[in-house]
């Protein structure tokens, strides 16, 4: 007999490519990917990937199964999802996931207080760039922005929240030194997966030809608060720190909207449901926030 675990792992070295990126995926170490795989082509009696220099690469029966292998999987979310479906219990798992600068600047307080409020309920804040699979069960409920409704799995219940808006910030001090004339240019923050977005180019800032680059928001926020340049950054983040202006003769930009997400089974727990309602009345007090109708002084 086949063991579902074992698929489950030739399906994340399938999905990523090599054994590290199917590890860490599923929070194992090399060894027991290894270990899984190799089991399940014994079992099968066949080679299922080709061990290249480059990563790992399916051979034909490797193709013949990850279909087959897909199917169980989808067979077998639908059936936990259903059974998870029943559970009205407030008790238990509630796995969240947002990017890291909601968790980090928006939520993180209101996150707190729910657990507070639900004592009984393990939360788990998947603080993540890239969007996890609800339908595969890698979490219950995902506060996602969403630039275009239509891209909105069709399998997902949403819940609409707040726009969100972004503007050009820059510090306090290098606002200053640019008005007295201490400088002229300013260089640009840029993170290099996102680069600049083309509304940025406005103001009455003369921008320096050699950018300041970043790999993620943190470091991005931390060097706009050191007068490394200036950069685009959503309301909610700049708008609240004392450190930061807005870049003057800039206007807003809207960067989506923000959508609380549930699988269509999932979202009849309790504490899914309990968890929905709270966050949606929290979302839609931040409104102004989000749309920056609260600059600092």
């Amino acid at each position: 007999m086949i063991d579902w675990d074992d698929v489950r792992y030739f399906l994340a070295i399938a999905r990523g490519g090599s054994v590290r990126a199917a590890a860490e995926r599923l929070g194992v170490n090399h060894a027991t990917v290894l270990r899984r795989v190799a089991q399940l082509e014994e079992r099968l009696g066949a080679r299922l990937f080709d061990r290249l220099p480059s990563g790992y690469r399916m051979t034909g029966a490797g193709e013949e199964v990850v279909g087959l292998a897909g199917e169980m999987e989808a067979s077998s979310n639908q059936l936990e999802a259903r059974v998870l479906g029943r559970d009205q219990g407030v008790r238990g798992l509630l796995r969240v996931t947002m990017a890291p600068t909601i968790a980090t600047h928006l939520l993180m307080p209101d996150l707190g207080e729910f657990a507070r409020l639900h004592p009984e309920v393990e939360m788990s804040v998947l603080s993540l760039d890239e969007p996890v699979n609800l339908t595969n069960r890698e979490a219950d409920v995902a506060v996602r922005v969403v630039y275009d409704r239509k891209t909105l799995p069709p399998n997902l219940y949403g819940l609409k929240g707040p726009d969100l808006f972004g503007g050009v910030y820059l510090s306090r001090d290098l606002l200053a030194a640019w008005r007295t004339g201490r400088t002229d240019r300013v260089r640009w923050i840029v993170k290099d997966n996102i680069g600049l977005a083309d509304w940025a180019h406005q103001g009455e800032i003369t921008a320096a030809g050699v950018p300041f680059r970043t790999t993620n928001a943190d470091a991005q926020i931390v060097a706009v608060r050191q007068g490394l340049g200036m950069t685009t950054l959503p309301c909610f983040v700049g708008d609240p720190d004392p450190m930061l202006a807005r870049a003057p003769g800039t206007s807003l930009h809207m960067h989506g909207t923000l959508w609380l997400l549930t699988q269509g089974e999932t979202r009849k727990t309790r504490r899914v449901r309990s968890f929905t309602e709270f966050a949606s009345e929290r979302l839609a007090t931040y409104a102004p926030l989000l749309a920056g109708q609260t600059p600092s002084g």
